[in-house]
């Protein structure tokens, strides 16, 4: 009665907010979970360049990459084409970047670029046949980054950008589909929550991910620069805490584990859709983290 209690509460909080959402807390070492809606597929935006990031590092393992190889890397001479908010995308020069400096980008920056140079040496069917090897269900890679660039095709101006989010939430089927391809969960990369629970659960605990492989992963995400949903509730001087966000447009994602000091450590998974038509939702950002918290309280609690 408290778990659904606490849902229909939460639930409640995402509403008033112009929030829907799809959430899942899991202690990874009993597997006790609770969750809100955890196998609603959306589009999962940059939260492939985890499973991108695997999928380098086994290669590179096996020695059919090296990591000190380095690729060159040429700015996008278009004036007028989508600009990256952050990474090499906005690079002047061109410059030599090696392939594990790349993933630490892809990762840790949430370099769109970086994951597009990683995705020319290992492309998205062969990270999808990774995810499936390593027995992980319901991620599925189908596209390269600049697809996500390519919803403007060229720099939209505040006013095309508040356009794009009002087609963003408008156009959407209620069985997912939207003529925007990387909004579409039959053409972009997707998940649902509890996959990506899955995904962390293999990172943190022994899987059939090599523990090398793993163990990187893990440390690129400690190292992500961008904590502007769940990072907040979730870092402080008595906790780790790792983590990977997705946006595109009204998606608004984050992924993480919370590591605590007396063992105990969580999977953390908000998916959630933004139905304001406005790029900046720092109140948004706020409701998303608070409602992750509770559940994690709630479950760690019982």
């Amino acid at each position: 009665m408290r778990d659904r209690e606490l849902i229909a509460d939460l639930r409640g909080r995402l509403t008033e907010a112009g929030l829907s959402g799809s959430f899942l807390v899991r202690n990874l070492d009993t597997g006790q979970e609770i969750a809100l809606d955890p196998d609603v597929v959306y589009p999962i935006a940059s939260l492939v360049k985890v499973p991108l990031a695997i999928a380098v590092l086994d290669q590179i393992r096996l020695g059919r990459l090296d990591g000190a190889r380095q690729l060159a890397i040429t700015p996008d001479p278009d004036p007028g084409s989508a600009t990256p908010p952050v990474g090499i995308g906005r690079f002047t020069h061109p410059a030599r970047i090696a392939i594990d400096d790349l993933v630490y980008l892809a990762v840790s920056i949430s370099d769109s670029a970086a994951a597009d140079a990683l995705f020319a040496l290992v492309p998205p069917t062969e990270v999808d046949r990774v995810l499936t090897d390593a027995g992980i269900k319901g991620i599925a890679v189908r596209h390269q980054m600049r697809d996500l660039l390519n919803v403007f095709g060229t720099e939209p101006g505040p006013e095309g950008l508040h356009l794009a989010h009002a087609l963003a939430i408008g156009a959407r089927t209620p069985g997912g589909g939207h003529p925007v391809a990387s909004l579409d969960v039959s053409r972009a990369n997707t998940g649902t929550a509890r996959a990506l629970a899955d995904l962390l659960q293999a990172l943190w605990t022994p899987s059939a991910l090599h523990p090398r492989v793993a163990a990187r992963v893990r440390a690129l995400m400690r190292d992500g620069v961008l904590q502007r949903r769940l990072g907040p509730d979730f870092i402080s001087d008595a906790t780790g805490w790792a983590s990977k966000s997705g946006t595109l447009l009204n998606l608004r994602h984050d992924a993480g584990v919370v590591e605590h000091e007396d063992g105990e450590t969580y999977a953390v998974v908000a998916l959630t859709e933004s139905a304001v038509p406005a790029d900046a939702q720092p109140a948004v950002d706020a409701v998303i983290g608070r409602v992750a918290r509770a559940l994690h309280d709630h479950l760690r609690g019982l």
